[in-house]
């Protein structure tokens, strides 16, 4: 390569077919291209083409030929009215046979198979009826055995074929779903005998063509067989002059799907309706189909390839510089283009090309390149989470990621809940394990790694370590609606962990003949409204919260040993969790900083409800001065609330100290 052409290389601007987001599209739309070619030889593949087509052609509920073939239907009304056990005789279709002709009708079809020999006496009416006007139906059923596949045939009597009736074979093919949908391939089909009959020729059945559905079920105009077999009185003047009648089976209710029915099919339009529709009006259908040449064919195997690789460049041409939610509007629209090009295709070419294929193939584009790029973004922010997530909480990593712009000093006023939790004669322990601070350490990681898990498990934040105490908050930088119930949940699981390891500890010192350590925490919380956001200088600034409510979260958690509970809450906190926990008022104080009493509460989930009217007289009498240490109350109240046993003591003895003084 000349100097010349280096430079040209490296001056390609960024958009440039082969840079490196090109040849990725290239390479996507190549690999899309194969496995959606791949997938359409699957089985499942034609059904939902053909499920698409029975929605497209169906969507607008075209309705028969006004012109189109009148149906006389075997039904329920005419069961009752002839009064006859099914199937009725056939003098009594040669009389409606007479009647049809008498009426004017072009050409009649009946879809009654009569190849069997029935009586003389009828077998000679039907045959005195029947002209060259009527067509009767014949059938084609293929035998299945093991030694031979046998195709059978059944057609009317011989002696009314001779009387000059035609044939015409009146089965139809269903699709793997149970559809019918496609044109019978019979050169001597019924609809296309009928079409014979009536003198239209030269229609051509199309190979492999799929029915063009006229409205669902009773959408032909249909009558009764009674009211056929007397027009004149039943019927309007003319009601068939000119027109071509089929005679069949129709229930007067459609079946549904899921009960099947006596020559019943289900057809696109069953989709819509869960109805089945009559065989004699599948083949008005079909004969209407034939007559205006309205049946449509399928696409080629080249025409499904060229719409998939369009619709695959389409995409890449839409993602080519970036994704986002323009690209999901995209792919709705280009959803919608490709339904409504092969509706138009249907509805005005008579050709069927699958909307299916050219979806699959732009979404996968679309969304294909979409997700490469959420991978590089993901991949990008992981590296920002990975070197700030030391320092900082991962959910504000996160928030710091999405909106970078957030990275400066500055706070906003929230309601958060504040956690203090501190163990109790830390330093003491501290103290005596002096000389081994490597014990000393993993002691403290052994203590806060399980707290600190909770913490976050339950959504808190955790401000900061101050030796063994914990500072946490919920309801920043992440909004949550429960983070009173969150931080009490969190305390509960923190004093179940410490007894946990205290179990261990108290093991590994059977096990060793060290000294047992047994650890107790203490924990305060508060709600109430703070300023939360980074604090501190231009250089190195934290994410914490200031204000009363944590200075008092912090008061509650050091009062917590003067109660003897392990859990103090602040008055908001408790109104928060009243509905989850059992929550008790345990004294009114002023602490450090404040000059207004603060109820303070605890959680006791062992008291019933007799003990907590027993706690509110206790309490009562001690907020008027009339407890004294002889009340029978510091009796009977620790055995029906244990957990606070302790803090009864401690009233008691308070008392008694200052009845002494």
């Amino acid at each position: 390569m000349n100097a010349a052409s280096a430079l040209s290389h490296s001056s390609r601007p960024p958009g440039w077919p082969f840079s490196s987001r090109g040849l990725r599209l290239c390479v996507l739309v190549l690999v899309t291209l194969v496995a959606t070619l791949l997938l359409s030889r699957l089985p499942a593949w034609p059904l939902l083409e053909l499920r698409s087509f029975d929605y497209l052609s169906t969507i607008d509920s075209l309705p028969p030929p006004s012109d189109g073939p009148v149906i006389v239907a075997i039904d329920e009304p005419s069961l009752a009215a002839i009064n006859a056990q099914w199937p009725w005789p056939r003098s009594l279709h040669a009389e409606l046979v007479r009647q049809l002709r008498a009426a004017g009708a072009k050409a009649i079809g009946l879809d009654i198979i009569m190849a069997e020999p029935s009586t003389q006496e009828n077998d000679a009416a039907m045959t005195a009826a029947v002209g060259p006007d009527v067509v009767l139906a014949g059938d084609e059923t293929l035998i299945q055995t093991p030694q031979a596949d046998q195709l059978v045939r059944a057609t009317p009597l011989p002696q009314l074929t001779a009387a000059g009736a035609r044939t015409g074979i009146a089965s139809i093919e269903l699709g793997g779903d149970g559809v019918f949908r496609s044109m019978p391939q019979y050169v001597d089909g019924f609809a296309v005998t009928l079409l014979e009959t009536t003198g239209t020729t030269g229609r051509t059945i199309p190979e492999a063509a799929m029915i063009q559905s006229f409205g669902p079920a009773r959408s032909y105009p249909t009558v009764s067989y009674y009211q056929a077999l007397d027009p004149k009185n039943f019927l309007p003047p003319d009601f068939f002059k000119g027109r071509v009648v089929l005679v069949g089976l129709s229930l007067q209710n459609a079946p549904e799907i899921d009960k099947g029915g006596a020559d019943a099919f289900a057809t696109p339009y069953t989709m819509h309706t869960g109805k089945l529709t009559a065989g004699v009006e599948i083949q008005a259908t079909i004969y209407d189909n034939l007559r205006r040449q309205a049946a449509i064919a399928q696409s080629s195997g080249l025409a499904f390839v060229a719409s998939v690789l369009v619709a695959a460049l389409l995409a890449a041409a839409t993602v080519w510089r970036s994704t986002g939610w323009p690209t999901l509007v995209m792919a709705f629209l280009a959803v919608c283009v490709f339904a409504g090009l092969s509706y138009t295709g249907i509805r005005f070419g008579h050709l069927f090309v699958s909307p299916l294929g050219p979806t699959v193939a732009y979404i996968s584009v679309a969304f294909g390149q979409a997700a490469l790029d959420y991978a590089e973004e993901r991949r990008n922010k992981q590296r920002i989470t990975r070197a700030f997530s030391q320092y900082i909480s991962p959910d504000l990593v996160k928030r710091l990621s999405d909106d970078p712009s957030q990275l400066k000093l500055g706070g906003e006023r929230r309601t958060l809940s504040v956690l203090f939790s501190d163990v109790r004669g830390f330093t003491t322990i501290a103290e005596t394990m002096k000389d081994d601070p490597e014990k000393l350490t993993g002691l403290i990681n052994r203590l806060l790694t399980p707290l600190s898990d909770i913490v976050m498990d339950q959504g808190g934040t955790i401000d900061k370590y101050m030796g063994d105490c914990i500072m946490a908050f919920w309801n920043a930088p992440l909004d949550d609606p429960d983070h009173a119930l969150h931080a009490v949940t969190a305390s509960l699981e923190m004093q179940a962990a410490i007894g946990r390891l205290n179990q261990q500890l108290e093991r590994e010192a059977r096990a060793t003949g060290a000294p047992l350590h047994v650890l107790r925490m203490g924990v305060g919380i508060n709600t109430g409204d703070c300023v939360v956001g980074n604090m501190g200088s231009t250089r190195r600034f934290d994410y914490s919260c200031l204000g009363d409510a944590v200075n008092l979260a912090s008061r509650l958690e050091s009062a917590s040993k003067n109660y003897g509970v392990a859990l103090l809450l602040g008055e908001e906190t408790a109104k928060q969790i009243a509905g989850h926990y059992t929550v008790v008022e345990l004294d009114r104080i002023i602490v450090k900083g404040r000059t207004v009493p603060s109820p303070i509460f605890t959680v006791a989930d062992d008291a019933d409800g007799l003990g907590l009217a027993s706690h509110k007289a206790f309490l009562d009498a001690k907020y008027d001065k009339t407890l004294t240490p002889l009340d029978v109350r510091f009796e009977t109240l620790p055995q029906m609330i244990p957990s606070l046993a302790p803090y009864y003591e401690i009233i008691r003895t308070q008392l008694s100290t200052s009845q002494d003084d």
